[in-house]
């Protein structure tokens, strides 16, 4: 049976100030468990309805109802765990990297990490006012991707200024991609949903870049950043094949 400090403890991983406290974040569902277990990530405790058949002192068997208790879905998926929060690790400045300028939208940045995953970027460095990427909604999204991207939080312009790449933003006006030369090696600054990337990123950014719109009307006024993200990389990679 879940005590009642298991309960607190769980529910408080919700919000960020309390990751950070206990050093730990959420995952839920078997298969986003089962990509964490295999990760270098360190479990501490495992809530299930089935054995997952590891550790017997890191897993503990519940039922449904007390699932349903400290779950953040509205239709658990038979587990939730309780993982460490790994050591931040240095930014390797080599190939492309994506860049978050104040990405506030959970789901927006799983869907980025998963993409990074997919398409071979190893490293996302973050604004400090992104969202957080331990947010049980962001890890849920990731669907396992986050144990395979190097996810930094910096001051993004301090590591703009100082990095020696070419900087690219996604603007509105910007250069067609489908016309642009784009290189192996560079930053790809994606902005905020409502505001874009921010004056001060934006007077860092060489070469500003946008993807066209094709439909007669044209009164569509923004694609979403991670559906923006996902054209931009598959441009990018194109052209090393």
């Amino acid at each position: 049976m879940l005590s009642k400090g298991q309960i607190k403890l769980i529910t408080s991983l919700k919000q960020k100030k309390y990751r950070l406290q206990h050093g730990c974040f959420v995952a839920e569902g078997i298969k986003t468990i089962n990509e964490l277990l295999e990760s270098s990530l360190t479990l501490r405790t495992l809530y299930t309805t089935e054995s997952f058949n590891i550790d017997a002192k890191k897993e503990i068997l519940i039922t449904e109802i007390e699932l349903k208790k400290i779950s953040f879905l509205t239709n658990p998926n038979k587990a939730l765990a309780v993982f460490d929060i790994p050591a931040a690790k240095p930014i390797s400045n080599q190939g492309l990297i994506v860049a978050l300028d104040d990405v506030r939208d959970p789901g927006n940045l799983g869907t980025i990490i998963r993409l990074c995953d997919w398409f071979g970027i190893e490293e996302l460095v973050c604004s400090s006012a992104t969202v957080d990427c331990y947010n049980p909604k962001v890890v849920q999204a990731t669907m396992g991707s986050i144990t395979r991207v190097n996810i930094s939080y910096v001051d993004l312009v301090d590591y703009l200024n100082t990095v020696d790449l070419s900087v690219f933003g996604a603007f509105m006006d910007g250069e067609n991609v489908y016309n642009s030369v784009l290189p192996e090696s560079g930053v790809l600054v994606m902005g905020n949903e409502a505001n874009g990337i921010s004056q001060q990123v934006e007077a860092i950014v060489s070469n500003r870049i946008s993807i066209p719109r094709f439909g007669s009307l044209k009164a569509t006024e923004s694609l979403n950043v991670a559906t923006a993200t996902a054209v931009l990389l598959s441009e990018f990679k194109r052209r090393v094949y």
